[in-house]
């Protein structure tokens, strides 16, 4: 062969790998086998174990059989991997993605990662309601203004799956909720006669399938509750085979006492329990993070099934109320915003803003300067343009100080304003991510740079968090194996919260799948520009529908609940 012929081919040979695995639709004469073969990929079943050659079959919502490489059978269709890798679709383990699948159920920028399960539930979970917290969720919405048409959280999660979205759907029921619910946003115990109905919310959202019950200790009203509280309704969840998870009392100042505490309930309780992104905030306190690694191993080597999640970021991402004393937000937020207009009140809270404590988490002490704090969403339209700037240069621009600020921004968009605080250390961030019991989590929305989403920025996690991990710690720092990366994506997570058939390739299992190539895999998404696609990821199924093809959405919407182990419905192997 002549070099044109040689460089010819060489030519098509690169232009066909380009066009990204290849479709081969099958006629045979006789009905086909299966529905679905993927051929030629570098198999990664979730289980942590080396890769393999093998040919995945699929039928209707489910992984029919493994094949050898080549074998022969029929399908309707056969892709051709052309040595991508092939994986059980991600679990993304805490997801925000509540209100954005309502007006966007194509959840691109997690699918476009290869996320085939959004969780919610952290602290806060979109049922059970009454009627007062209807409407009072109502009056709160910003840019994405809906109709709340549910009541219990079954009822949501069976709501979002009937107006169709590409990937499946699960959630905890949140502890913040359920203290709304029955004591609105009083600083007290609850009654026994109101923690008893408290009991009575959790174990009808375990019947509906919750996973278990989720607590953000942080915030105001959920800081209100004690421990007795919290075990009470971890309780009830474990009774229903569910878990507990909990963004900690302290990520900080107390961040091993906070622990302690989340290890307590989880023993006490029985159950499952995890950490909601794993991290220690603030510079004096990126020591700790060794130390609460120390404690979970410890757990863990006496029994305890406990866990943690993270995302890939040394930012976090919240509201200004994560930046003042939780007494001045008692009340619910019309009263908080009231009380900040009080020129006595104000004085105390911001003395208190400006003062560190070991009793209630300053996010904005613990960024370190107002250069550490960057809004990224408000409701006001004429405080949108000063999205994306940090609280530093809004402070100039008023001229007033960074606290001033806050209250003032607080009062003029009359919400919690989306904030990002840059909190960790990035060593710390990688010694979590090493932690083999750890899973990933974007806390962050599923949106896309387009319609109603351009109206406020976000935090990078939500476009790039398991890209991320995936492309800059997997690939190029080498913190771990893809096997490892890829289970803690999916038979990790699948495993914790009993999602039964998800997160794994064996017969049987629920088709979700996704294509990527590890050489090219990366987050694009920066803190300047965070509305970015990842790369890298090609074709990605849930339930046996293709919903991303060669990097774009198909538009098709087969997303289910997902439920968990007290589902009336639910039947074991």
């Amino acid at each position: 062969m002549g070099n044109k012929s040689v460089l010819s081919l060489m030519i098509a040979v690169s232009l066909l790998a380009a066009c990204g695995p290849q479709d081969k639709q099958i006629t045979p004469a006789a009905s086909p086998a299966y529905d679905l073969i993927i051929r030629n990929a570098i198999v990664y079943d979730g289980s942590g174990d080396a890769p393999k050659s093998i040919d995945i079959a699929i039928k209707n919502d489910r992984i029919a059989a493994h094949l050898k490489p080549g074998e022969n059978a029929t399908a309707t269709r056969v892709v051709d991997a052309q040595g991508r890798a092939l994986a059980p679709g991600f679990i993304n383990v805490l997801s925000w993605a509540t209100e954005s699948l309502i007006v966007d159920g194509r959840a691109q920028s997690d699918l476009r990662q290869g996320v085939t399960l959004e969780i919610f539930g952290e602290g806060w979970s979109m049922g059970p309601l009454n009627d007062a917290m209807k409407a009072e969720a109502i009056k709160q919405q910003g840019d994405i203004r809906y109709p709340i048409e549910w009541t219990t959280l079954g009822e949501y999660l069976d709501y979002l799956q009937k107006r169709g979205v590409a990937v499946n759907i699960a959630s905890f029921v949140g502890a913040t909720t359920l203290r709304i619910h029955e004591l609105g946003y009083e600083n007290r115990a609850p009654t026994p006669e109101e923690l008893v109905r408290m009991q009575k919310l959790v174990s009808q959202s375990m019947d509906e399938g919750a996973l278990g019950v989720g607590a953000s200790l942080i915030y105001a009203p959920a800081f209100y509750a004690k421990e007795d509280e919290l075990t009470a309704l971890a309780t009830t969840a474990g009774q229903s085979g569910g878990g507990y998870v909990a963004h900690m009392r302290s990520e900080a100042n107390r961040l091993n006492e906070a622990l302690d505490e989340l290890i307590r309930i989880g023993r006490k309780a029985n159950v499952h329990a995890e950490a909601y992104h794993l991290k220690a905030a603030g510079k004096e306190n990126w020591p700790k993070m060794a130390t609460a690694i120390g404690q979970i191993e410890k757990a863990r080597s006496e029994g305890l099934s406990i866990a943690a999640n993270m995302y890939t970021y040394r930012a976090g991402a919240t509201g200004l109320d994560a930046a003042m004393p939780p007494w001045v937000q008692e009340g619910g937020h019309d009263t908080w915003v009231a009380r900040l207009k009080d020129p006595k009140i104000r004085a105390r809270v911001l003395r208190e803003m400006r003062s560190p404590s070991k009793d209630w988490e300053n996010l904005y002490l613990l960024a370190g300067t107002a250069d550490g704090v960057r809004f990224i969403g408000f409701k006001n339209p004429k405080l949108k343009p000063l999205t994306g700037k940090t609280l530093a240069e809004v402070a100039r621009m008023r001229n007033q100080s960074p606290e001033d600020t806050m209250i003032d921004l607080v009062i003029e968009d009359d919400s919690r304003v989306d904030t990002a605080y840059f909190l960790m250390s990035e060593d710390n961030v990688k010694l979590g991510l090493s932690q083999h019991w750890v899973s990933l989590g974007s806390d962050a929305e599923a949106s896309a740079p387009e319609g109603v989403f351009l109206k406020s920025s976000t935090h990078s996690r939500a476009y790039g968090n398991v890209a991320r991990l995936l492309g800059h710690y997997v690939r190029d720092e080498k913190l771990m194996s893809l096997q490892e990366a890829i289970y803690r994506l999916t038979r990790l997570p699948a495993s914790n919260w009993k999602l039964k058939d998800r997160g794994c390739l064996e017969p049987g299992c629920y088709a979700d799948l996704v294509i990527f190539e590890p050489a090219k895999i990366m987050d694009v998404a920066t803190f300047d520009k965070p509305q970015q696609f990842a790369t890298g990821v090609s074709n990605v199924w849930v339930n046996g529908i293709e919903v991303l093809q060669n990097g774009e959405p198909t538009g098709k919407l087969p997303g289910q609940v997902v439920r968990g182990p007290g589902w009336k419905g639910w039947k074991t192997p």
